[in-house]
Order: structure tokens, then sequence, then C-alpha cells
């Protein structure tokens, strides 16, 4: 019966010895645990107070239980029940149930809730201060009131770029499933991307070089999506490259590819910047994680455009790659499924 059960199963005797458990329960708990006292084996206090609270009284109890298997920690409910017995004493039957995905599912929405919460009242709070400050001491200044009034719209500015992201991530979150079907020419959409991206280039004297080829390149995507993706790559090359130098695209096709294990097209963009250490690497795609706070923030960054880069990606069942080298440029490559062309 306890083989039976979907989670890992142990029964506790009156001696509170452990006379049974499932394969799951021994891979959980260690593979000699039947015939040792429950005390040694689980060792937890709350854990502990439960079973013993169960095998006096008969009531239920849930106690938590938590594991590490040298790569991960791991968090189980255990439900804790007594088994009536006809030719012997009652025994206690523990069930337990893994929680850690829904325990890591509340904790990162809290956390999401606090980084909004965070990112959306400092500019609340110097639109108020502003604000009373026009209405007070600055309300014959002209002067003060111009200065003033272009600090609030870049303040507004900010908050309005942040919740645009926030709808960009929630729609992107609830179509991650949904495979686009559309044929796209990938060259023609990174071309029309390039002329968009040129004024911003200009301002930052960056020089913006594209690399696309003559031939179309059809994948199956989402155009805006993708129109998306490279606008926010190009985006950060340019504001966080150095100045003067230089933001290159490329489109490259290959018969191919280690990640997706087949054919593919591959969009990268390369900037000669000062680097980002690598630290930062494996948490550049985290909402509102950012290498450099205080810069990204003057640039008008939210945090939030590699976490909707990297969704978009996924949807379109590609790969996204960031490598960097501190004082020699960042290089990021989106490989996306590709069909060649027939004949």
């Amino acid at each position: 019966m306890l083989e039976a059960l979907p989670m890992p199963g142990v029964v506790i005797d009156q001696s509170e010895v452990i006379i049974g458990a499932n394969t799951a329960a021994r891979n959980l708990l260690g593979q000699r645990i039947e015939g040792r006292s429950y005390v040694t084996m689980l060792r937890q206090p709350s854990l502990l107070d439960a079973i013993e609270a169960c095998l006096q009284y008969g009531k239920p109890r849930s106690a938590p239980y938590l594991s590490n298997d040298g790569a991960q920690h791991a968090t189980f409910s255990v439900h804790v029940a007594q088994v009536p017995a006809d030719d012997q004493a009652s025994m206690v039957l523990l069930t337990f149930e893994d929680v850690t995905q829904v325990q890591q599912a509340g904790q990162m929405r809290r956390d999401f809730v606090a980084n909004v919460s965070h990112e959306l009242r400092t500019p609340l709070t110097a639109l108020m201060g502003f604000i009373e400050t026009l209405r007070g001491p600055a309300r014959n200044d002209p002067a003060a009131q111009a200065r003033f009034l272009g600090i609030m719209q870049d303040q507004a500015e900010r908050m309005n770029r942040l919740v645009g992201d926030l709808l960009s991530l929630s729609r992107v979150e609830g179509d991650e499933r949904v495979r686009p079907t559309a044929q796209v020419n990938l060259r023609e959409c990174l071309a029309s991307v390039v002329t968009m991206m040129m004024p911003l280039a200009d301002e930052g004297n960056v020089t913006l070089v594209a690399e696309l080829g003559e031939d179309p390149v059809t994948v199956a995507a989402d155009r805006d999506q993708l129109v998306q993706v490279v606008c926010n790559l190009l985006e950060n090359a340019i504001k966080y490259g150095s100045t003067g130098g230089t933001v290159t695209l490329q489109l490259s096709v290959d018969d191919y590819l280690r990640p997706l294990r087949g054919p593919g097209a591959t969009i990268k963009v390369t900037d000669q910047g000062p680097g980002i250490d690598p630290i930062h690497l494996p948490r550049l795609t985290e909402r509102f994680y950012r290498a450099d706070n205080h810069r990204s923030r003057e640039l008008g960054g939210t945090g939030l455009g590699l976490a909707i880069v990297k969704h978009i990606v996924s949807r379109h069942r590609g790969r996204l790659r960031i490598d960097s080298v501190l004082g020699q440029g960042t290089t990021v490559q989106v490989v996306l499924p590709w069909t060649p062309p027939e004949g």
C-alpha cells in the first residue's frame, strides 16, 4: 500500500520505530530507515512534535519538513494521521507532499509586488514633493517652476515606462505557451528595426552597423514581439556601450545549431562598451535585476527589458545567450528555429 502512494510515505508504530517506508521515502530520508527510531531519522522539532501528539492523542497533525539533496532546498508539508489496526496498537502514517514550487511561487509574487512598489514609490514621492513646492515656496518663481516641471515630467515618463513594461511582460507570459505560426522575413524585420533605432544611435554618438545579408530568412514568429526583442537589445547596446563606439547587428543561418539540435537563425548584437562583471550574467534576465542600478535608472531603464526578451525567446522555442568581457564589450545572441528553403 505504501508503494502505491504517489509521494513519500512512512509508517511509525507505538514503540516510535519506523516499520514501513516506500521507495520515495527511502530516497528522501535514507535507504536504511526501517527499524530505526523516527526521532533519529527526522530530527526536525515541529515534525517530531506533530508525530508525538498524533501517537498520544490520535488526532491528525501537519508540519513542515525541510530537505536538501546537496543541489537545492526542498520544502515538504507532512500530514500525520493515525492508522487503526485490529491486532495491534494503532500506527501513524506520514505522507510528504512537496510544496517547494508553491512556496517559490509565493515568494516570487511577494518579491515582485515589493519591487514594483519600490520602483513606483520613488517617482511618486518626487512628484508629490515637487507639487507641494510648486504650490508653496515656488508659487511665484517662474524659473523654479520650469525646472521642477521638467523633473516631474521625467518622473512621470519613468512611471509610464514601468507600467508599459509590466503590461508587456504580463502579455508575453500569457502567450508563452502558444507557439507563433506566422511566417516572418527576419532580414526585413531587422532592417526595419535598424531604421527605427538610428536616431537613438545618432543621439548617443554610436555607429550602428547592420550585417543582415541579402537573402530572405523566414521563421515562424510573432513579428511585433521580434521587433520588441531586437529594439530592446539594440537600445541596451547603444545606451550602455561606449560613446563613440560601434554597435553591430548580425543575422546568420546554420543548417545545424547545437542548442536547437537542428537548423536555426542567429541574431547577434555586439557592443564595445565596458562589459558586464561575470557575477551578474546569470541574473540579468531576472525581473528588476540591474548590473548597475544607478546608471540604469539614469538612462530610463526599468529592469524588465531582458525579462521580456527571455519570455519572448522562450515562446519562439529559441535560446538566449549573453557573453561579456570586462573592458571589451558585450554580445547577446538570440537563436531561433529556422527551416531552410527547399531546393
